[in-house]
Parts: C-alpha cells; sequence; structure tokens
C-alpha cells in the first residue's frame, strides 16, 4: 500500500487545483449537511469526508490540507484504460515526428547482399548515426513528458482523455522537480536498456497498486493521476 506523502510544498498561488485547507464552520445557523459531525440525527457524512467521490470534485473536505486521505478534495482518480490510452497517444504525439526525422539519421537499417570473389553471399548492415538519434529520442521523450506535466500537468495524450497529474499531498500541479523525475523515472529505462520489460513493469504495477494505482515514475515523483 502507497502511504508515502511528499512535504508540503509551495505551489503556484494561481494553480486551480491546489488544495486548500477547508473555510471554519459558520457560528449558528443551519449550515450544510456536510458541516455536521459524524453520528448527528438526520446528519450523514461520505465515508471520505468530503472525498472525490461525493460530487465536490474540488472541495477541501477530510479537515486540514487533504485531511487523513490524500485523495480528499481531489477528482476520482483515472481509470487504468484511459491511462494507458493517454499513454499511447503521447508515444504517437513523439513518435512520428521522431520517425520522420530519422530518415536522415540512417536510423532505419538496410539490408544489403554482396557476392564475393568465391562465390559466398556478404550480407551487410547500415545504421548510419543510430546512436546520435537515439539519444535525440531520449531527450525529446523526457523533456516532452517534463514541460508539457510541469505546466498544467496534462500531456496532449491526457488532455485529450480527460486526465492530468496532481501531487499526491495537496493536488496542484507538479512543479519542476517532481516533473523531471517523473518524466526520467518513466522514460529513461524504456528507452536506454529494457523497454519491453519496463512497460510490463508499470503495465501490471498502475492496476495493483493499492489505494493510488501508481506506477513506478509515480512513487519518484509522488504524483497521482486523476480525471479533470
Amino acid at each position: 500500500m502507497s502511504t508515502d506523502q511528499p512535504p508540503p510544498g509551495v505551489p503556484p498561488e494561481n494553480d486551480p487545483f491546489q488544495k486548500y485547507p477547508p473555510p471554519p464552520p459558520p457560528q449558528g445557523g443551519a449550515g450544510n449537511p456536510y458541516d455536521q459531525p459524524p453520528g448527528n440525527a438526520g446528519g450523514s457524512l461520505p465515508p471520505y469526508g468530503g472525498g472525490p467521490y461525493d460530487g465536490n470534485n474540488y472541495g477541501a473536505g477530510g479537515g486540514g490540507l487533504g485531511g487523513n486521505d490524500p485523495l480528499s478534495g481531489m477528482p476520482p482518480l483515472a481509470s487504468i484504460g484511459k491511462r494507458f490510452a493517454a499513454r499511447f497517444l503521447d508515444l504517437l504525439v513523439v513518435g512520428i515526428p521522431l520517425a520522420i526525422i530519422g530518415i536522415p539519421f540512417g536510423t532505419y537499417r538496410r539490408v544489403t547482399e554482396t557476392t564475393d570473389d568465391l562465390g559466398d553471399t556478404i550480407t551487410q548492415v547500415t545504421t548510419g548515426t543510430g546512436l546520435v538519434f537515439q539519444l535525440i529520442s531520449v531527450v525529446a521523450y523526457v523533456a516532452y513528458d517534463a514541460l508539457m506535466t510541469k505546466k498544467n500537468g496534462q500531456t496532449v495524450g491526457k488532455r485529450l482523455m480527460g486526465l492530468r497529474v496532481a501531487m499526491l499531498n495537496d493536488g496542484s500541479v507538479p512543479q519542476s522537480n517532481a516533473a523531471w523525475m517523473r518524466a526520467a523515472v518513466l522514460m529513461l529505462p524504456a528507452m536506454l536498456c529494457c523497454p519491453c520489460l519496463w512497460w510490463l513493469i508499470n503495465l501490471v504495477m498502475i492496476p495493483v497498486d493499492k489505494p493510488y494505482h501508481q506506477g513506478v515514475h509515480d512513487k519518484a515523483a509522488k504524483t497521482v493521476v486523476v480525471t479533470v
């Protein structure tokens, strides 16, 4: 179970997603049913104290900055299917231009066969400047994910699927350190050494992680993915 939370930060004051401590309850008067303490006659509280499933997506219920439940006051967590769809769209957004750019780098292997004087077939594989292009690809994927996440918590794929990245402790848009950490942990292993294994680890980890559905990159940056 994921219980670790990042230390309270100082998100930008214009961050529309940051959770703030709830205002003090009104003195006297009827108030609203959620101001009543548990056990009041006729009053009932949602199981998460004004959490993401009570219809008030941006409330600050639960008491304190995020209350006992970090998800209190945030929208519901993103569905697994939408997260995978958003990631696939992002890979296309970056991958298609890179595929075009890669042509002059000789990224696509060209196999030629020739015959020597003895009649033996010689196979030659030409890769061009594949290493240079690989480094360009790494920088492109990491920078795309980090800069878009830092801007408003949304890559193109997440925007199309109605998702965003939020800091677990207060729901704010990730700042530079968290955004770059998240992107690096997600992309670097996949692009430098073990793409199939790394994607498989995240593919399995996100659905089974409780209660926040965090991948390895989310845990490193202390973020969650929620609906908008």
